[in-house]
């Protein structure tokens, strides 16, 4: 299983990015899904999750990035996606995909992403 996530950057306040997270060897419709965060000298903390298709694709963010940040799946390209608006500096970290929908459920992490808000 490999899941190769995508789309960090530095970004301004108030600014938007859209990461990605492409799996392989894993079908996500299948699985609950999760983005995880990890600020520097902080714990790893879920952002959001999707459930499984079956469990009706319900999604679960962080009190934190309600709001601003949405999580979809794309079915046929095997891919779920994280949508972050309204960029604040609290946002930055290296953001990590994962197949649960909390930390204690990951099986599998993809490599991380940096995401970077900063003028």
């Amino acid at each position: 299983v490999q899941l190769q996530a995508s789309g960090g950057g530095l970004v301004q306040p108030g600014g938007s990015l859209r990461l990605s997270c492409a799996a392989s060897g894993l079908i996500v419709r299948l699985n609950g899904m999760g983005w995880y965060r990890q600020a520097p000298g902080k714990q790893r903390e879920l952002v959001a999750s999707i459930s499984s298709v079956s469990s009706g694709g319900r999604t679960n963010y962080a009190e934190s990035v309600k709001g601003r940040f949405t999580i979809s799946r794309d079915n046929a390209k095997n891919t779920i996606s994280l949508q972050m608006n309204s960029l604040k500096p609290e946002d930055t970290g290296v953001y990590y995909c994962g197949n649960g929908r909390s930390i204690g459920l990951v099986r599998y992490w993809g490599q991380g992403t940096l995401v970077t808000v900063s003028s």
